[in-house]
């Protein structure tokens, strides 16, 4: 199988060759010409990496977990561990500018990956500090039925003001 980005380079070099031959065989060295040139490169650079993130992650396999916290008055968070069909698949340490990002709204992909269709386990632990700064490790698991269509899912750290104490949550998003 071919790499995308040995693609990539060999189309670069070879616009680039051809484009230098043009360039002498006129006698003219424009500054506009270089500068298309390199606006061409970057466009065939960028079609190569949505093509390589099409052949990497078919929309009919894949899978992307995201994080998200709301508020953060219960929990903080430490890490996150993630689990697929009792497979390790992911493991994210916070820093604290992190966790400020996703207590402001901020939304941090986990994950993506291929998953066959068909039902799937999908578990994340939770590492963090409770309330009165005690060690807090939670788990929470979804059963996912992954069809042809993307799957988004959200693991989801909220806080229960009622229990004083934080919920996660395990949340397929529906499909566009």
């Amino acid at each position: 199988m071919l790499c995308p980005r040995r693609i990539s380079t060999f189309l670069a070099s070879l616009v680039l060759t051809c484009s230098a031959g043009a360039i002498a065989q006129d006698g003219d060295f424009a500054a506009d010409d270089l500068e298309n040139l390199k606006q061409e490169v970057l466009k065939l650079n960028r079609d190569l990496l949505v093509l390589e993130e099409d052949l990497l992650f078919p929309a009919q396999s894949q899978v992307a977990v995201y994080v998200s916290m709301d508020v953060g008055h219960f929990f903080d968070l430490d890490s996150v561990k993630l689990h697929i069909d009792n497979k390790l698949v992911e493991t994210h340490l916070y820093t604290d500018h992190q966790k400020q990002a996703l207590i402001r709204g901020g939304i941090q992909p986990l994950f993506k990956g291929n998953l066959k269709s068909g039902y799937h386990t999908i578990t994340a632990f939770f590492t963090g500090f409770g309330p009165e700064q005690r060690e807090f490790k939670r788990a929470a698991t979804i059963e996912l039925k992954k069809t042809d269509e993307p799957a988004v899912v959200e693991l989801r750290i909220s806080d229960s003001g009622g229990k004083q104490q934080p919920e996660f949550e395990v949340i397929e998003w529906p499909a566009p």
